[in-house]
């Protein structure tokens, strides 16, 4: 039986939603680009033969031909209040804390997301169809922007579900991503053009991800918001009637089931402390976004626990934002070099004229890896964005394709299918965007290796610099970890290299010798396995106690352990009884390396019971040292001076705190004094 007109408009506007569902929400498109315009012009086409069947929440409903009149404001169900943010990692632990005292003894789970840098919106759905848009606006209200979100497609206009809340209020944010910025390089170099003309001063020109996005979603032309390809994550509920979800991460999830897109790299903890490392590993990620955030977010995971922690006149006490500074400057790409890590990994890096950034000179900066390459499409000869958050290394943002002069066309760049230091054959992980030389022997690895082994946040071995590790190598005195505990046998060469006297080589067997008395932690930090830095490590030390303990463990008992999880546990496992692995801990136990948790050196009951805080910059030790130092010793770093804080440890620069501990008391000690109490 033929289908009817009604129920192919039913049918294909189905398969677009699903379509739409399918790219924005779970990142798994089927067709092409190409195909799902032809099915949109399909339906335009029904459409248009039958006006009557035109609904509101129709694809082909998205952009509208009439211009906005001034936006008329909206006051917003619930108030959308702003958060309390913070720079400060001592800042955002203080926050932690004072949490926990407002629901003492309860466990506290705490969820951490991204903070996209775009437009903060509010959603209202209605029995399953988008009723309004607005922008935050003051807060109490907002804009009515309803016209122009609805031309944004990651946003859909019916709910996919049967059984829809009568009421939902999601809020999220607007962003443009930096791909979609290139593309609409052309469009935004004729606007700026425009305001240039109109007298516009620079500073009001568009020219990052937000001010494009925050342009066009207030423009009285919503076919030009339409035209700038936003795109939408939510991340906050707001007034709603029947919702099931109890917790945040149960409400991304329900939403998602509706097809709203939720924020993503969504994690939860059960402590406040891993979350806040979380932070701090999520930071070095950022390389992989296509678009812009301003910090992370952490909020308490229950809906029960935040109404009982409920609000100030100005922010939930639930939730804050951990921000960073960002800075933003223009270069040359000069040249893409490669070079190769201690697990074999084949790191691009790009050679940069010089330019100012955040205070500092910036030359140099990573490319992560070849399908980011060829994502941005980064070329020798490119003019690129480079950006710098806080502290961390700069990386390139995006190309600015339109400076790209036609008559000088620049070649793409091509990754080596060799090691450019062993030439063995490059290859791909299995699923994975890395490409590593799988030679574990190779001379760029093994000195990689070994510096890391001697870092002061694994073995620690005093004496053996960059300069040393490389002649070490060089020479073939040193080819593995087990080497190290072979050179007082080897003296000879020992002396025999540059810069190399009697004193220097006792000093550097002394640290060797010293380094054997390390703990599990450590020397599982040191060892270079996949994963593993120094928080897995501890993890595993605290839960295994011994080496044979751990190497007893299968796959499914490491994917139990808590932090671990599936892929990790198989890396872990992969190498412990792998060839390499099996053989490195073997020599080493030999050579009389400790593999307890229980033996980790320099560990004492000496700051038993007292409670330190650490300010200001020192000498000696970075910040993650001198706790874990604290720690060792049996002490407790904390974050914030109180009446019963023991110790506050000045560095130079210190602030706030040390007035504070002054005022009530605390003894200050000095690095020095600090060393004299253990």
């Amino acid at each position: 039986m033929p289908s009817t007109p009604a129920a192919e408009i039913a049918r294909l506007r189905e398969e677009i939603r699903r379509h739409d569902r399918l790219y924005y929400v779970e990142a798994a498109p089927e067709i092409s680009d190409l195909e799902y315009d032809r099915l949109i012009e399909r339906l335009k086409e029904l459409e248009a033969q039958h006006p009557e069947s035109i609904t509101p929440d129709s694809p082909t409903q998205r952009v509208g031909d009439q211009a906005a009149a001034d936006f008329p404001k909206v006051r917003h169900l619930v108030p959308m209040l702003s958060i309390e943010n913070t720079y400060n990692l001592d800042e955002l632990k203080s926050f932690g804390i004072k949490v926990a005292k407002l629901l003492p003894g309860e466990a506290i789970e705490w969820v951490v997301e991204l903070k996209i840098d775009g437009v903060a919106i509010s959603l209202i759905y209605e029995n399953g169809l988008l009723t309004k848009g607005l922008t935050r606006g003051t807060g109490v209200e907002g804009d009515d922007i309803t016209q122009n979100v609805r031309t944004i497609k990651s946003i859909p206009l019916r709910l996919s579900t049967d059984s829809p809340p009568p009421i939902l209020e999601v809020r999220g944010e607007v962003y443009m991503t930096n791909a979609d910025l290139v593309l609409n390089n052309e469009e935004i170099i004729r606007y700026n053009q425009d305001l240039i003309a109109k007298g516009r001063s620079p500073e009001k020109l568009l020219s990052n991800t937000r001010n494009a996005t925050a342009g066009a979603i207030k423009s009285k032309n919503p076919q030009e918001c339409a035209a700038r390809r936003l795109r939408f994550f939510a991340h906050s509920v707001g007034l709603t009637e029947g919702l099931k979800a109890k917790t945040h991460k149960e409400f991304l999830d329900e939403i998602g089931g509706y097809g709203l897109p939720p924020t993503p790299m969504v994690e939860c903890f059960a402590s406040f402390a891993a979350a806040v490392e979380h932070c701090e590993e999520l930071i070095e990620r950022l390389f992989e976004l296509d678009f812009e955030i301003d910090g992370l977010v952490l909020k308490v995971n229950r809906f029960d626990q935040r109404e009982r922690l409920g609000s100030t006149s100005k922010s939930p006490r639930w939730v804050i934002a951990y921000k960073f500074e960002k800075y933003e400057a223009t270069t040359k790409l000069n040249e893409i070099r490669v070079q190769v890590g201690k697990t074999g990994t084949i790191t691009p890096v790009a050679e940069l004229e010089p330019v100012e950034l955040a205070g500092t000179t910036v030359s140099r900066a990573s490319l992560h890896n070849a399908d980011e390459i060829a994502r941005k499409d980064i070329r020798v000869g490119d003019v690129v964005v480079v950006e710098k958050a806080g502290k961390i290394i700069p990386h390139v943002v995006r190309v600015e394709k339109h400076l790209r002069k036609e008559d000088q066309p620049l070649v793409p760049f091509r990754f080596p299918a060799q090691c450019p230091e062993c030439a063995t054959k490059l290859a791909k992980d299995e699923g994975g965007v890395y490409i590593r030389c799988p030679n574990v022997e190779c001379p760029a690895q093994v000195k990689e290796r070994i510096r890391y082994f001697a870092g002061r946040n694994a073995m620690d071995i005093e004496g053996l610099g960059d300069k040393l590790v490389d002649q070490l190598v060089s020479e073939q005195i040193v080819q593995n970890y087990g080497d190290l505990y072979r050179l007082e046998r080897r003296q000879d060469k020992l002396l025999n290299l540059a810069r190399m006297g009697r004193k220097s080589a006792d000093n550097l067997l002394d640290g060797v010798e010293a380094s054997k008395n390390r703990g599990l932690a450590r020397l599982l930090n040191a060892l270079s396995i996949r994963h593993v830095g120094a928080r897995v490590a501890a993890v595993l030390a605290e839960h295994f106690g011994a080496m044979d303990k751990l190497l007893a463990a299968t796959e499914v008992e490491l994917s139990k352990v808590n932090e671990i999880g599936p892929i990790i546990a198989k890396s872990i496992h992969s190498f412990l009884h792998g060839p390499f692995g099996r053989e490195t801990i073997a020599d080493l136990q030999s050579l009389g390396v400790k593999m307890a948790a229980e033996k980790a050196a320099g560990g004492s009951a000496k700051l038993q019971g007292k409670t330190l805080v650490v300010t200001g910059t020192l000498q000696k030790y970075g910040r993650e040292e001198i706790e874990e130092l604290i720690a060792r010793h049996g002490g407790r770093a904390a974050s914030s001076v109180s009446k019963n804080t023991d110790y506050l440890l000045a560095g130079e620069k210190a602030g706030s705190k040390l007035e504070k501990a002054k005022q009530l008391g605390v003894k200050v000690i000095t690095e020095e004094e600090f060393e004299g109490l253990l």
